[in-house]
């Protein structure tokens, strides 16, 4: 005689939320902002190189100066808006706190070092090792600086204070384009470590 019991069968349980919507919508907007901005920019230096080189036209937006420099200014309100949004989201929900701190020399040096020897593990989506930290914090402050310097840059004679405090309109212009380059670095050290780590790009997609 066969007896059949009826036994509830217990789902797994979904993985937990790594990134919240609002950070995912950020982070993707933020990523078009910057690709628009730098090979935009890119066009307008070549009109006036600061160095001794210019950029591909094959690599940049615009197609001649003033089309650079609508694509540009396209970018800089996304660019901005955009930015503005992810600090305030990340005060007011604690997430700065939590995700970015504590943060010690100390902390920075061990987990480079073990990043270096391999050691350095990414178990866990939702903590960020100091290396992060202080290469987040790093590109929030770059972003900063690329946003004041632009604007000396671009209305120079209304931002007096601004363009004293940045040493004239000359020197702004090379804080600006040196501001630039570190983001670009940030952006490519970030896809290399997404391609050691693929996982951290799904959780950027499905927020899980």
């Amino acid at each position: 005689m066969t007896v059949h019991t009826d036994l509830p069968t217990q789902s797994k349980p979904k993985p937990a939320i790594v990134h919240p919507l609002w950070l995912r919508l950020a982070h993707w907007l933020n990523a078009l902002a910057v690709l628009i901005m730098v090979t935009s920019g890119w066009q307008i230096y070549n009109a006036s190189p600061l160095f001794d080189f210019d950029f591909p036209t094959t690599i940049t937006l615009g197609g001649w100066l003033g089309g650079a420099i609508q694509w540009h200014f396209a970018g800089m309100w996304l660019f901005g808006f955009n930015g503005l949004f992810y600090l305030l989201m990340n005060i007011v929900t604690g997430r700065m706190k939590r995700k970015f701190w504590p943060l010690t020399p100390r902390g920075i040096f061990n987990d480079l070092r073990d990043a270096v020897r391999g050691r350095l593990k990414h178990d866990d989506l939702n903590h960020y090792n100091m290396v992060q930290r202080a290469a987040y914090i790093f590109v929030m402050f770059d972003g900063i600086v690329l946003v004041l310097s632009g604007l000396v840059v671009w209305k120079s004679v209304q931002f007096p204070l601004l363009r004293e405090l940045l040493g004239g309109f000359d020197t702004a212009r090379y804080v600006h384009f040196l501001a630039m380059a570190s983001l670009v670095g940030f952006v490519v050290l970030h896809l290399v470590m997404v391609a050691l780590v693929p996982k951290t790009l799904i959780a950027m997609l499905r927020g899980r």
